[in-house]
């Protein structure tokens, strides 16, 4: 995969150690380890604002994390094409054959090492069901999930537990969910519940 601002050698040690002075004076802390493993999907949530996006980027620059996220191909275009991409961005191609979940799954076939982060709420609105991209991406990629997250509670975000799909969704939702259950968003009354839609 292409250079990011979270896998830049002399980059990625300034930005360390600038996060974990942020961490400091905002009585913030980095929680668990990421996992030894060289693929994986990173769920992001709860997502209720945009402080999400400022404590997650600290954090990831604090575990040193080198993560990628999904943006349609159009904003690779100049002039934003550049810096969407120097911040991790993947080009998806919607108009393409097949969908967005097999893209991705070849993109895990095609690489050593690959985390892409997803946030299955999609908004910072309250939503009825979780998007369950990440589910499937895991699972046709055959690599686990590790559950990151912000607790503006106790102040604290990281990585939670390491799951691997079992391929029954919805038992695998429902660990998701007691994990997300004991973490607090910034507004709470936004958190989406871990739940897919229910099928006839």
């Amino acid at each position: 995969m292409h250079y990011t601002i979270f896998n830049t050698p002399i980059l990625k040690t300034i930005l360390f150690g600038i996060a974990m002075f942020f961490l400091k004076i905002l009585g913030w802390k980095k929680v668990g380890s990421l996992p030894d493993t060289s693929k994986y999907v990173i769920v992001i949530a709860p997502h209720t604002s945009n402080w999400d996006v400022f404590y997650g980027v600290i954090l990831t620059f604090a575990f040193k994390l080198d993560v990628y996220f999904m943006a349609k191909k159009e904003l690779f275009q100049w002039p934003f094409g550049p810096i969407v991409k120097l911040l991790g961005g993947m080009p998806i191609d919607r108009s393409a054959s097949g969908n967005t979940v097999d893209h991705v799954i070849r993109k895990y076939a095609e690489h050593e090492r690959l985390v892409i982060a997803i946030a299955p709420e999609g908004t910072r609105s309250k939503v009825k069901y979780w998007k369950t991209g990440f589910y499937h991406i895991a699972a046709g990629a055959r690599v686990p999930i590790l559950l990151g997250y912000l607790d503006y509670a106790t102040k604290t975000g990281g990585a939670g537990p390491l799951i691997m799909p079992s391929g029954v969704i919805e038992k695998d939702m429902q660990t998701i969910g007691k994990f997300y259950g004991t973490v607090t968003g910034k507004y709470a009354d936004k958190t989406g519940p871990v739940s897919i839609p229910k099928t006839i």
